[in-house]
């Protein structure tokens, strides 16, 4: 090989190397972690020196789409039924309670009633949801998104759900539900803790938290796609998103505490 060939070659291994390294994690997010998890995504790359981007749907269409070959490398869903689903294909490995076949519960999720300051509505209350001029009220599509099946749980355990569904106006995540009652496309909408808890809602609306005990836990769930090729650097972020100061930030958006953290890779 001449002089010549080998610098060559040397300078295209060394851009493969560098090209790879620089490569980010794929992150396919929850709707409800677009308020939260970029900054935690900004520390992580300070602390480690590795770059994460998120992708932020409901939690059924990122499923789809890994389903259909979409290039993540790691899941964060609003729910444990699409990470479950995902893992019994063959799709992705969770590391919960040690074992690849859990889902790791990376928090829990609550829900509120939300409405606008300048609505001319009282307080939010479950009794003000019967006020007549309340016409429309949002809520995350029941379908495919866990925020939205809490919201129709907590009706119907109240007895108020038949009375009430003809007014529901229905988002396709919990995010475009909260951006349907701030824009004032409804009166009043049943959104996470963590949308009503940035600084837009708090200036924009008010919220009553609903009592854990009409809906399901809204546990959400973490899972490594199996098609992955940042394995060591998708656990660091799974570590990282798991230990106490970076589940304390969540906390400040209404995200309470998973479960223990996952074995370090």
């Amino acid at each position: 090989m001449t002089p010549n060939f080998l610098r060559v070659a040397f300078v295209l291994a060394a851009c493969l190397t560098t090209s790879a390294a620089q490569t980010p994690l794929r992150i396919a997010a929850a709707a409800d972690l677009e308020p939260v998890l970029p900054t935690i995504l900004e520390q992580f790359q300070k602390e480690t020196g590795i770059r994460a981007v998120a992708t932020y749907q409901a939690s059924a269409a990122l499923a789809a789409q890994i389903q259909n070959g979409a290039p993540f490398d790691l899941f964060l869903s609003a729910d444990l039924g699409y990470p479950q689903k995902l893992i019994a294909a063959g799709l992705a490995q969770g590391l919960g309670d040690g074992r690849a076949g859990i889902p790791i519960i990376y928090a829990r999720g609550t829900l509120v009633l939300w409405t606008r300051r300048d609505s001319h509505l009282p307080l939010p209350s479950l009794e003000m949801l019967g006020r007549p001029e309340v016409k429309r009220i949002a809520i995350a599509n029941p379908d495919r998104a866990p925020y939205g099946r809490a919201a129709v749980a907590a009706l119907k355990k109240l007895g108020i759900y038949e009375a009430l569904k003809f007014r529901l106006v229905t988002a396709e995540n919990i995010a475009q539900a909260a951006q349907f009652v701030d824009t004032g496309n409804a009166d009043a909408g049943f959104i996470s803790l963590t949308s009503a808890s940035t600084l837009r809602l708090m200036e924009d609306g008010r919220y009553l938290v609903i009592p854990a005990d009409l809906y399901p836990p809204i546990e959400q769930g973490a899972v490594l796609l199996s098609q992955t090729k940042q394995r060591v650097e998708s656990k660091k972020l799974l570590v990282f998103l798991m230990s106490t100061p970076v589940q304390q930030e969540m906390r400040k958006f209404g995200l309470t505490p998973g479960q223990d953290n996952p074995a370090a890779p």
